[in-house]
């Protein structure tokens, strides 16, 4: 995990005041509530959860959030011990807990045997023929291709470090902090040890946690185009985000929503070596899986995420679209069109209220992955944490002072990234998709 700031509390270099948009910058008060949050929402899971792997979670992590909103509210270092105790509670002890008892929810096993079959088969997935005879829903892998990689390890042996866990971590906080570095975002060290900490990633990434690194990996594509004082990077951009695009498809939106950001603001030759960047990625990690098993990859990453398959999904929450598809094959259908009509109307936005900045941008990806997983068939409420998570982000990026007010004393709520952003296209505060 990167490095705290060395300046105590995220203080600027000059004088004693916290840098603007620090986190030593924030409230006390807003601290202490989101670990008050945090807490209650660790309590509801030990509650209410009939999952052991979410309750084993939710009871090292309930006090340990209660007692960093405590710490919060010390003067001092109690920020950094707030952040300690949230990132340790929250993740690194029940985590641990987790791996050691070898304890954890059904996409970590079907990664690993993922990643097993890729070494001895060539391939992911389980052949067509193999799959029409089975009714267990862990026979199929519903990732692509490049989400394998997390699997290796344990396919090869077993330990606590080759747990995918682990490593679905190290990738998200890496990723996530050169996010906001990419963007100018001050204090990103403690920034991203808090997001990290908060159950919308730590909940998920102790108990499975495979979308959480596809979530980074958006992130630090959108970050990669943003203006923040330089001139944006469409082809590293790109290779990002086709790395994501090819673990999973929650991440083509993102692809879609980029590309069309980099076409409206920057012109044809900057969407060119995007789109080029996104192709090549993702072919080069998803072809040769193609080449050997076009079947299974179909069968596997198309139809049984949409419902579409002989074996129906258990991840599924009482969302309404699951609720439609559950009514019978008319109710599949309608929740299958309103899907598409969602899809339909984000792009027809896209036309009407072009793009013209990062955060236009981001919020259109929010809004319309909000939209996608309320509609889809086969979903879950885990899958929130793609809007909730970009949220959290875009407000990190946009924190501190705005360009040649970087002395000011100002509360950080003024924009950084969107103003740099918009570099020669006129002053004043930036509104949603201009």
């Amino acid at each position: 995990m990167p490095a705290l700031t060395s300046a105590p509390e995220g203080a600027a270099a000059r004088g004693g005041r916290p840098e603007p948009g620090s986190l030593g910058a924030a409230g006390r008060g807003w601290l202490v509530g989101i670990f008050l949050v945090s807490a209650g929402y660790a309590a509801a899971v030990a509650l209410f959860s009939s999952s052991v792997v979410q309750q084993r979670w939710a009871i090292v992590a309930a006090p340990c959030y209660a007692l960093a909103a405590l710490a919060a509210a010390w003067p001092r270092r109690g920020r950094d011990l707030a952040l300690l105790l949230g990132l340790g509670g929250g993740l690194v002890a029940p985590l641990g807990w987790l791996v050691a008892e070898n304890r954890t929810l059904q996409e970590v096993r079907v990664i690993s045997h993922a990643a097993w079959l890729l070494i001895h088969h060539g391939t992911p997935y389980l052949s067509v023929a193999t799959l029409a005879g089975t009714q267990n829903p862990e026979a199929y892998n519903p990732y692509l291709p490049a989400m394998t990689v997390f699997g290796l390890g344990r396919a090869v042996g077993r330990s606590p470090l080759t747990d995918p866990r682990i490593w679905f971590a190290v990738v998200f906080v890496a990723v996530f902090w050169l996010a906001l570095r990419a963007v100018g975002a001050p204090d990103s060290g403690r920034w991203t040890a808090l997001v990290t900490a908060t159950p919308v990633i730590a909940f998920p990434l102790a108990v499975g946690g495979d979308d959480v690194p596809v979530l980074g990996l958006m992130c630090l594509g959108l970050a990669l185009l943003s203006r923040s004082g330089r001139e944006p990077h469409p082809i590293l951009a790109g290779l990002v985000l086709g790395v994501a695009a090819a673990m999973k498809a929650t991440a083509w939106p993102a692809v879609l929503i980029a590309a069309v950001l980099v076409a409206g603001r920057d012109g044809r030759r900057a969407a060119a070596r995007f789109a080029a960047a996104v192709l090549a990625a993702f072919a080069l990690l998803i072809v040769p899986v193609a080449a050997v098993s076009p079947g299974a990859l179909w069968d596997n990453t198309i139809l049984f995420p949409l419902g579409l398959a002989s074996v129906k999904s258990a991840a599924t929450s009482p969302l309404p679209g699951v609720l439609l598809a559950q009514t019978g094959h008319a109710g599949h259908l309608l929740a299958t069109a309103l899907l598409a009509l969602a899809g339909l109307g984000v792009l027809i936005s896209l036309v009407v209220w072009p793009l013209r900045d990062l955060r236009g941008a981001t919020w259109r990806l929010i809004i319309g992955l909000a939209l996608m997983f309320a509609l889809a068939p086969s979903t879950r409420f885990g899958y929130y944490l793609y809007p909730v998570g970009l949220w959290m982000w875009l407000r990190v990026a946009h924190l501190g002072p705005e360009p040649g007010r970087a002395g000011s004393s100002a509360g950080p709520v003024t924009s950084r990234a969107d103003s740099r952003d918009q570099a020669g296209r006129g002053s004043g505060r930036i509104r949603l998709d201009r």
